[in-house]
């Protein structure tokens, strides 16, 4: 089992920046990718970004390509998203998923935190 827990969401201005942080706990040594999701109102779940936990390579939605950034602190089971020139688009509940396998389908993914708020106003 692995638990997941989420936060650094929050109110902000467009053009600002946040970085949500996922500390993951359990056995950790069965995940093999962390990924980032997130989900408006009435919209579904949506694809933001997943890294691979223990090598390089990471993938992004188009969305937030060049303005969100993933990355991993391994020594302390600790996945990051850096959320920089935000927009009012962005504003969603954003959560932190964990699997064996990358995937921008979030049925794909076993484990999964409680989610962190994120607001962008105008």
């Amino acid at each position: 089992q692995v638990t997941l827990v989420e936060s650094g969401g929050g109110l902000v201005q467009a053009g600002d920046s946040l970085r949500l942080s996922c500390a993951a706990s359990g056995r950790t040594n069965s995940i093999a990718v962390m990924a980032w999701f997130r989900q408006a109102p009435g919209k579904e779940r949506e694809f933001v970004a997943h890294s691979f936990w223990d090598t390089y390579g990471q993938y992004y939605a188009d969305s937030v390509k060049g303005r969100f950034t993933i990355s991993r602190d391994n020594a302390k089971d600790t996945v990051y998203l850096q959320m920089n020139s935000l927009k009012p688009e962005d504003t969603a509940v954003y959560y932190c998923a964990a699997g064996l396998r990358t995937s921008t389908l979030w049925k794909a993914y076993t484990y999964w935190g409680q989610g962190t708020q994120v607001t962008v106003s105008s």
